[in-house]
């Protein structure tokens, strides 16, 4: 038998107690003006109290289904796990002011929490961010795991791609030629997939010098060098087409549905299935290659002589190599790759040239996507590597120069921000220049919840077109009931589908579009009642009523889980705003609908709130939990239903990346209620390592709720953790998992780049936020931020700022001048030092939140911040306010 106490620090607590997997004996009033009867107890006087209670038939192992005891105390229920209570560590709740400890414990509630707050160096890790300075690159990267990743080349809307690595184990390179997702197979070399290898340099030895980067920082075309003693070998990688040359006219691209068919995890109906084998062989077997192109320089930097080693791309051991035109041939007669030597072709597979002291070696290398007739292959050879590198440049440069102009002061992170809108762009397939686009997340098809941060980001630059074709993909294969599913059975796609469209009627105001998708609109918002409608049964009451069931992710969890009705629920708001004009009536229902779906939620949460376990705290307090769907009692991490739950390389995936934070993010919750100050102490303490989620991070939904409640270094922890863990630190192409799991995934980087918008430039209600959690470091003496032309919901906007702190002042100017520019901006303009403004001109200045408050916002404004001469940094940063 157990014997528990329950201290409270006031009131007049009363409700009932619930034991699962054990029996309450009794209840008794030890202190305060109260009774007890049954399961049921209330005190009378305001006051601290006490209760003590029995337990027998319990279970406090550490296996399944351990005893838990739920106090129904009216306004603030909680659950503990009769295991966890002890006198060292007792349930401290101050949210709820009540602490659990153990009978033979006979301190009250205020002496328990004095010896809490005695406990050396306690504090939340949200507490311990707070205190810290504000995070930068350089101290996440000197934190977090370093991740080399290989490169993807193509020419964008093609689905036919080179995965280019230079290998760790030796000087070596290989190029992995896919279609989308899906290794390319040749006759000539069998079902293992195709590769070629490239090597130069002398080989694996003890020291290995290479560093890689993108052209100018930004651009799709690969380049390093590899220091191989005093021969350096510079290499440069890039893909074009075979003959047409590459431009946004010439452009052809893949049809949609074939890219989506070599992607991993899709699904079609039946006619997609038709449709795809009708097109696929067509598509595959096309009349012009797209073709990687390769220069290595060898240059000798000594002061003698030196050896070179290079040798033409290879492929298979039963190759040919025709030294009198530089062809690798295989046994077919068709050739697989192409190299030229100081522009002749090379003489053998395998050279070592002598180069004086600042003397150049050039070789050049073609290599097709698939192998090439020797006819075609001599109309390749007559292409000059400059004159294709140049198109290519100006290929790719063109496409930055046609959206929003976004520049920053940190050079890695203005870098990323135009590298992977082009990585977003390099991956979204199909025909051009109109109709369906896959906005496809690596090696995957295009998915509901992962392509939306894809979208929605090349519309907040501008690309409101192809964002439009981006969304005209969920559109096209829509299912006839109105359910969006591509991937590996996910259920959740059809809430974010619609979301994403919503996003983009924000930013477009396009009625002419609304009206044209109205039908198929309709059709998932009506799949979604119905679905909800199904669930609207009486025996799932405190389970999970009316809320919608089915897996969200690998797992096969087919439960209502939160993540999943938040979605739906955004979903079903966004698609009624979409048709308030156009369709009042049905706008009316869907909201009614939605609001609905957003009770059931809430109900359910509370109900999970009630019932889950309270966890501890790095402060000595404790939490209370929700799980990550509503027929859980605890999160699936505490391992209480007897389940195994590890997958993904963590035990923490179905709470934290796929758990009940999502309604925060979801518009379900409001950013500054408790319930969301709970769930996000709880989660940093047990979910997150510097603030970053485990196995998949850009899967938690944390960050957004941060900079909504105006916790910049909260945000700024995840920002700049998040990436230095997961990207290549030379290339910023992102994996999926950490474990060199999935590379150049989108899904991943496209949050990161709204992660950048949101920090920028940030939407709520009829106010315009810019830059609510940029770091302190953007706004040093010299440095500049510019924003040009990028979408938001009030129309297309800019903003150029520059610091002049060394001169007291920081100057900034925005301009929004549509019919439906903001009612208000707010702009936060944060002193390097943490100092506050003297005196502002422009608007009205607000010290704590470091931001500038402009009302009835003309179109255009300019402030200037004046700070006085000097004066010591504060011990404690202050927090913007989003």
């Amino acid at each position: 038998m157990r014997a528990i106490a329950i201290e409270w620090q006031g009131g007049c607590p009363r409700g009932t107690v619930e034991v699962t997997d054990g029996r309450l004996v009794c209840l008794a009033v030890a202190r305060g003006v109260g009774s007890a009867s049954g399961a049921s107890f209330a005190f009378s006087e305001d006051g601290p109290s006490r209760l003590e209670i029995a337990v027998d038939g319990e279970n406090v192992s550490f296996g399944p289904r351990p005893t838990m005891l739920t106090v129904r105390a009216a306004g603030a229920p909680f659950t503990v796990l009769l295991r966890d209570v002890s006198r060292e560590f007792p349930v401290f709740l101050p949210m709820f002011g009540v602490v659990v400890t153990t009978g033979e414990d006979t301190r009250s509630y205020g002496e328990i929490a004095e010896a809490v707050r005695t406990i050396p160096g306690r504090q939340t890790a949200l507490q311990r961010i707070e205190c810290e300075p504000e995070e930068s690159y350089e101290e996440a990267a000197a934190h977090c795991r370093r991740l080399h990743a290989p490169t993807w080349l193509g020419v964008s809307r093609d689905m036919r791609l080179f995965e280019v690595e230079y290998g760790h184990e030796a000087v070596r390179f290989f190029a992995r030629h896919y279609f989308h997702g899906r290794p390319v197979t040749t006759p000539e070399t069998g079902s293992g997939g195709y590769v070629t290898s490239f090597r130069f340099g002398r080989g694996a030895g003890c020291v290995q010098d290479i560093s890689r980067r993108l052209e100018e920082g930004v651009l799709p075309i690969l380049c390093g060098a590899v220091v191989d003693g005093e021969v350096t070998y510079r290499f440069t990688n890039f893909a074009t087409m075979e003959r047409t040359p590459l431009t946004r006219e010439m452009l052809r691209g893949t049809h949609f549905l074939a890219a989506d068919g070599h992607g991993n995890g899709h699904m079609f109906t039946e006619s997609q299935a038709a449709q795809f084998e009708a097109i696929k062989e067509s598509e595959i077997h096309r009349d012009e290659e797209v073709v990687l192109y390769i220069r290595v320089e060898a240059i000798n930097t000594g002061a003698v002589p030196r050896y070179a080693w290079l040798a033409a791309p290879f492929n298979a051991e039963h190759l040919t190599f025709d030294g009198d035109r530089g062809f690798g041939v295989l046994p077919s007669g068709r050739v697989f790759s192409l190299a030229k030597l100081n522009g002749a072709p090379l003489p053998q597979r395998e050279v070592a040239v002598l180069l004086k002291p600042g003397e150049v070696a050039t070789l050049d290398a073609q290599i097709p996507h698939q192998p090439i007739s020797a006819e075609r292959a001599a109309a390749l050879a007559a292409q000059r590597f400059e004159v294709r590198h140049a198109e290519c440049r100006a290929f790719w440069q063109a496409k930055l120069d046609s959206a929003a102009q976004v520049r920053v002061p940190e050079p890695r992170v203005d870098e990323m921000i135009r590298a992977g809108l082009l990585h977003l762009d390099l991956v979204a397939y199909g025909l051009e220049p109109d109709g369906p686009v896959a906005a496809t997340i690596g090696r995957y098809c295009p998915i509901g919840s992962e392509s939306a941060p894809i979208i929605q980001y090349l519309d907040c630059m501008g690309w409101h077109k192809l964002a439009e074709r981006a969304i005209g993909y969920f559109l096209e294969k829509q299912h006839d009931d109105g359910f969006i599913q591509n991937f590996g059975g996910y259920m959740l796609e059809t809430g974010p589908a619609l979301w994403t469209m919503g996003e983009h009627y924000r930013l477009t105001r396009n009625e002419a579009w609304v009206k044209e998708i109205t039908p198929k609109l309709l059709k998932s918002v009506d799949f979604l009642i119905r679905w909800r409608e199904r669930n609207q049964r009486e025996e799932l009451r405190g389970k999970g009523y009316g809320m919608m069931e089915g897996k969200v992710a690998d797992p096969k969890d087919p439960f209502r889980t939160f993540m999943l009705n938040g979605y739906a629920y955004q979903g079903l708001v966004r698609a009624a705003e979409m048709l308030a004009h156009s369709r009042p009536d049905e706008s009316r229902r869907i909201q009614r609908e939605a609001e609905a779906l957003k009770a059931d939620v809430r109900a359910a949460l509370l109900e999970c709130l009630a019932t889950s376990p309270a966890v501890p705290l790095g402060d000595g307090t404790w939490c209370p939990t929700v799980p990550p769907w509503a027929e859980a009692r605890g999160p699936a991490a505490l391992c209480t239903d007897g389940q195994a739950y590890f997958t993904h390389g963590t035990f923490l995936a179905r709470d934290s990346l796929c758990g009940p934070l999502y309604l925060a993010a979801q518009e379900a919750l409001e950013p500054n209620e408790p319930i969301t100050d709970w769930l996000l102490d709880y989660h940093a303490d047990l979910f997150y390592t510097r603030n970053v989620g485990f196995s998949q991070p850009y899967y938690s939904p944390h960050p957004r709720a941060h900079l909504l409640r105006g916790e910049t270094k909260a945000f700024l922890k995840e920002f700049y953790n998040g990436f230095a863990g997961l990207a290549d630190r030379e290339t910023y192409t992102f994996w999926e998992h950490y474990w060199h799991a999935s590379p150049h995934k989108t899904h991943e980087e496209a949050w990161f780049l709204m992660r950048t918008r949101w920090m920028l430039h940030m939407e709520r209600g009829d106010t315009l936020h810019l830059l609510a959690a940029i770091p302190r470091a953007w706004m040093e003496h010299g440095q500049r931020i510019e924003i040009r032309d990028a979408a938001s919901y009030f129309g297309p906007f800019s903003l150029r700022v520059e610091s002049q702190v060394a001169q007291h002042r920081i100057h900034a100017v925005v301009e929004c001048a549509t019919e439906r520019k903001p009612a208000r901006v707010a702009l936060r303009l944060p002193h390097p030092l943490g100092q506050r403004a003297t005196d502002v001109t422009g608007g009205d200045y607000d010290p704590a939140a470091e931001t500038v408050r402009i009302a009835l916002f003309p179109g255009r404004a300019e402030v200037t911040l004046t700070f006085g001469p000097g004066g010591p940094s504060p011990t404690r940063e202050p927090q913007s306010e989003a």
